[in-house]
């Protein structure tokens, strides 16, 4: 388009994407303000070439800039910066609106607008933005004085020297400032509508602040439609994927890419927020916030992740720091898989760009640690960043965690939860903790309500979601729990969690179909996790598959020998270990791995009850007999243990042979008559049929 053309009077044109501001202004504003020619010794303001504009000069005038005089308007316009940078924004407000009505300079409505979105007046700065301006600089009254207005705009043969003020108001009477009403440019004369256009028509920055104005107001539909539904310069961004910005600067293109992102989530579209994110950080891999959007909500699973952000256009598009932008993103993304590239990305931003202190290095460091279940280790590190930092977003959620795992600092998090409450209330995280600190007492229903609450102030904050699904696991809600987690594996489509966790409800209603659908397609997005694997363990065992069970069973504990917490918390699969040991006779591996249980936990009363099993079924009758005893000391009505006994005791009245004979059958009966009493889940319980055979 033109940069002196409206899209009003040429509806077949259409806005440049590779330039968001137009080459030349109706009423040119100076970039660049340069000391005039005079005898005193005044020294130019540091913020004098702060005044970027988002319509361009063009580059005669540029020229003559070296001889340039600051006028009134040219003062105000450095007040006007002076109170943004110092954020008196009233004052900026105040000396803005007369700047405009002096010049009626699209670059100085700009601005203005920039200072209405910042005190959050939107309304006011989208009427601003949508209200028509001249497309061409209007022609001056004729004035006995040769003296060009001071907001730049020079004549054919411009004077030198002192000789350059003058009178604002001829420019405020040449050129009126024009209204907008309802019904906006058709309320105009018809003759004025060719020569005028509204700023967002002129400017891909301006229809940029117009649809974030409508996007702070809730006005979705309307911001949508300000920006386009999909990307209206696709082809022009084809090419412009691999061309860097012509000022260095973040590329206003992306910027739209990145808030039509923010609405298609508003709108819970999340597919199409995905390409929204990932488009924008494509045209303009400077683009952090999307790729913020992109990794904190989950939208991809690991491996789409590193895939996309290894390819993205790093050289072409920053070829002086493209090594480093490679490397600070690559340290954000999940560490369950390419572990050792992670360290080495790690350690590169550690020796080479001397960000070991930096909280975003760090974080990466206490990511991969917690990832790795050495919650003490990650603990410390996070102690570390907040103590540099009092808050940062990414590691609050961790170092709650962390305190939550640590049973020792429970009374630590009631501090902080407190202290956060108290600082931020309105930050969704400081009732996050709140209601972790709720959940590390098992007060479920008080949990859930803060877990509410935090999902309420940020709908997109994934561990909150997770945690209120888990207050109803918790309470034996299995179907709210299901519904729940359903609800989070659409929210965050990258995350095996929430799938992981369907499935292990699933194992608990006996729904084993919908169980390994669910287990399935979370290893499919992730297979390194141990929690993970326990459960396709015990579903495995679920169908008689015991090899491929106990080989599952132990994987899991190989990946979870690293856990900085009580062991306890793999008590049950060394349990359900020893039992698919067990159904495959191999009693005296069964035997060791129902040994780790009572090292963990000597008052395990079923794992007392599975050795005298195993001690039975050896043929150690009188081990056998003392094992089941200790068992019904701890948990004197169990039926299993007290039948079992009966036959131990029985049995060692009898010859060996017949014994053993005598055993087994009565093991059927004992099958038969118990086995619709059992059931299992995960690491809580042992799979179905465990305690028999």
């Amino acid at each position: 388009m033109d940069a002196n053309s409206s899209t009003m009077s040429n509806p077949n044109a259409a806005l440049d994407p590779n330039r968001s501001v137009l080459l030349t202004s109706p009423l040119r504003s100076p970039r660049k303000h340069k000391r005039g020619k005079s005898s005193t010794s005044r020294q130019p303001h540091p913020l004098a070439n702060d005044t970027t504009d988002v319509f361009q000069d063009s580059e005669d005038d540029a020229d003559d800039e070296s001889e340039y005089e600051w006028g009134m308007v040219d003062r105000m316009r450095l007040w006007r910066h002076d109170a943004l940078m110092q954020h008196l924004y009233d004052t900026a407000t105040f000396w803005g609106d007369k700047i405009l009505s002096w010049t009626n300079d699209a670059n100085d409505a700009f601005w203005l607008a920039q200072t209405y979105f910042m005190t959050h007046q939107y309304a006011r700065a989208e009427r601003l933005l949508t209200r028509p301006f001249p497309t061409t600089p209007p022609k001056r009254p004729v004035s006995v004085s040769p003296t060009p207005p001071a907001n730049g705009h020079l004549p054919s043969q411009p004077s030198k020297g002192k000789g350059r003020e003058y009178d604002a108001s001829q420019l405020m009477l040449s050129m009126p400032r024009l209204p907008m009403g309802p019904g906006g440019m058709i309320e105009l004369p018809e003759e004025m509508q060719d020569r005028v256009s509204r700023l967002v028509d002129m400017s891909v920055a301006c229809r940029y602040l117009a649809a974030l104005c409508q996007f702070r107001q809730g006005n979705w539909d309307a911001s949508m439609e300000m920006l386009g539904e999909s990307n209206p310069f696709h082809k022009a961004a084809q090419d412009g994927v691999v061309i860097p910005n012509a000022d260095a600067g973040i590329k206003v293109e992306a910027s739209m890419c990145h808030l039509r992102g923010c609405l298609y989530q508003k709108l819970n579209r999340i597919a199409q927020a995905k390409q929204a994110f990932t488009e924008a950080l494509a045209l303009d891999v400077k683009c952090y916030e999307s790729f913020e959007q992109l990794i904190s909500t989950e939208m991809m699973t690991p491996d789409e992740e590193w895939e996309f952000v290894q390819g993205l256009a790093y050289a072409t598009q920053t070829p002086q720091d493209a090594q480093f932008v490679q490397l600070i993103y690559t340290s954000r993304l999940r560490k369950f898989q390419h572990a050792a590239e992670h360290a080495l990305t790690r350690q590169r931003l550690v020796d080479e760009y001397g960000l070991g202190d930096n909280p975003d290095v760090l974080f990466s460091f206490a990511d991969a640690l917690y990832a790795n279940f050495r919650w003490a280790d990650c603990f410390v590190m996070t102690t570390r960043i907040l103590g540099l930092v009092a808050i940062h977003s990414q590691t609050m959620p961790l170092h709650i965690a962390c305190m939550y795992h640590l049973s020792h600092l429970h009374s630590k998090l009631f501090v902080l939860a407190h202290e956060m409450v108290e600082r931020e209330p309105e930050n969704a995280v400081s009732w996050y903790a709140v209601a972790v600190w709720y959940l590390s007492g098992q007060k479920w229903p008080q949990a859930r309500q803060y877990f509410s609450k935090t999902t309420l102030m940020d709908p997109r904050f994934a561990p909150a979601w997770v945690a209120f699904a888990h207050t109803f696991a918790l309470e034996g809600e299995h179907d709210h729990a299901v519904t729940a987690y359903s609800t989070c594996s659409r929210m965050f489509t990258g995350s095996h969690m929430p799938l992981l966790f369907v499935g292990m409800e699933q194992i608990m209603l006996s729904n084993y179909g919908l169980a390994d659908e669910a287990l399935d397609a979370a290893a499919s997005m992730c297979d390194g996790d141990p929690l993970l694997i326990n459960e396709r363990a015990v579903m495995a065992y679920n169908h008689g598959d015991f090899e491929k069970a106990a080989k599952m069973f132990q994987t899991a504990l190989d990946l979870a020998q690293v856990t900085q917490t009580s062991q306890k918390a793999w008590a049950t699969t060394y349990l359900n270990l020893g039992t698919a040991y067990r159904k495959l006779k191999r009693y005296e591996e069964a035997r060791v791995a129902y040994v780790k249980v009572l090292e963990l936990d000597p008052r395990h009363s079923v794992a007392l009850g599975f050795l005298g099993i195993v001690h039975h079924l050896m043929g150690n009758l009188d081990k056998a007999i003392v094992k089941y005893h200790e068992a019904l000391s701890i948990d004197p009505i169990n039926p299993h243990i007290l039948e079992l006994l009966n036959i131990a005791l029985e049995s060692s009245l009898l010859p060996t042979k017949a014994a053993e004979v005598d055993f087994k059958n009565a093991v059927k009966l004992l099958k038969n008559k118990f086995s619709r009493h059992h059931s299992g889940k995960g690491k809580e319980k042992a799979p179905d049929d465990m305690s028999i055979g």
